[in-house]
């Protein structure tokens, strides 16, 4: 458990690192909570990595695995960046994003050129993942728990100064 906790962290922080650096420069906000992390980029590279590990690791051959991960990574992910932009609109009334202006868009939060990158990020995902592997066993249980107590901090305090 504390394997896809701690990858939850990484990745959220990550995602918010690369998202300030690339699309946000100038704008300022990348994502709803206070804190120097993205969830929903978590949420993604450990439903990936949780994917991988309980149904492809060692089953398929390497075309089909990563077939089968690229497929399921643009359908899931898709849905949960889906689901995340419908929630921040209707609990904190903001957009964060819109895809209104793609060719293939499928209302504001999601189209099929993002579905496909979130298919090759997964790829580029699992590819990393010896590297963060390596990382995530180098944290301290008792950081994970700083981690925890800290985003629950936020995210409490997020829905206390925006939503209530």
């Amino acid at each position: 458990m504390y394997y896809y906790i701690n990858i939850f962290f990484l990745y959220s922080i990550l995602g918010h690192i690369i998202e300030t650096l690339f699309y946000t420069i100038g704008s300022g906000e990348s994502g709803i909570l206070y804190g120097y992390w993205t969830p929903v980029y978590g949420i993604g590279a450990a439903t990936i990595l949780l994917f991988y590990n309980l149904f492809l690791n060692k089953k398929y051959n390497s075309f089909k695995k990563y077939l089968y991960l690229f497929l399921f990574s643009a359908i899931s992910l898709t849905g949960i960046e889906w689901l995340g932009g419908v929630l921040i609109e209707k609990i904190f009334g903001v957009i964060f994003w819109s895809y209104e202006n793609l060719p293939f868009n499928i209302g504001d939060y999601i189209s099929i050129e993002m579905a496909l990158v979130w298919g090759v990020a997964s790829l580029l995902i699992v590819f990393l993942r010896p590297f963060f592997d390596y990382i995530e066993k180098k944290i301290p249980r008792f950081i994970t728990w700083i981690m925890m107590i800290l985003f629950i901090i936020d995210l409490s305090a997020t829905i206390y100064f925006k939503v209530l």
